[in-house]
């Protein structure tokens, strides 16, 4: 009585060998590897498998470790900047009071110059660095203008109602300036 699972054959044909029970006579089970005769040789390729394991992770700790290390020093110095940038922000009205005094005249001698050059020096030292001086041509990234005349010609500073300032590459405070057109023949002169 069949089952459907033994395959069908006509008879008279020679049924094909079945592999699992030609392993089975064999001794060995069919696809099996031959292992090493040798357990020395055993071990010492397990070893092996084992140092190139932890070759691995060891060579993957140190990339992550030194990754982290440069995102916490870059961390640190942006920090680092910042809080600079915070003073030094904190410090542009006493500098724009000492630009009026100036003006004014009273920081000609005494010892309120004598303060006032000291400041100056220290933020400047600090990497503090003003722009926005009249002549220069207008750059809207630098430069809030207030008002702006005439129509055609490069645009150029007028008037500094109030200095900018930056730090670096970062910029503290927009130049408040006046901007007007002037004719390129004109501008040319004054730049050369």
């Amino acid at each position: 009585m069949s089952t459907g699972d033994e395959p069908v054959t006509e008879p008279g044909a020679e049924v094909p060998a079945d592999p699992a029970v030609e392993a089975d006579q064999v001794g060995a089970p069919a696809g099996a590897e031959e292992a090493p005769a040798d357990p020395a040789a055993a071990a010492l390729a397990e070893a092996e498998a084992r140092i190139a394991e932890l070759t691995d992770d060891l060579q993957r700790k140190q990339a992550e470790f030194v990754n982290f290390r440069n995102r916490a020093k870059r961390d640190e110095q942006a920090a680092s900047a910042a809080a600079k940038a915070s003073v030094l922000t904190a410090l542009l009205d006493v500098l724009d009071d000492l630009d009026r005094a100036r003006a004014h005249g009273d920081l000609e001698s005494g010892p309120l110059k004598a303060f006032a050059d000291k400041l100056g020096d220290v933020l400047t030292g600090q990497g503090l660095a003003a722009f926005g001086a009249e002549g220069d041509v207008f750059d809207p990234e630098l430069h809030e203008a207030v008002q702006h005349a005439g129509g055609d010609g490069v645009p150029v500073v007028a008037t500094v109602l109030r200095t900018g300032y930056r730090h670096g590459d970062r910029v503290l405070r927009h130049a408040m300036v006046v901007v007007e057109d002037r004719a390129e023949e004109a501008s040319a002169e004054e730049d050369g």
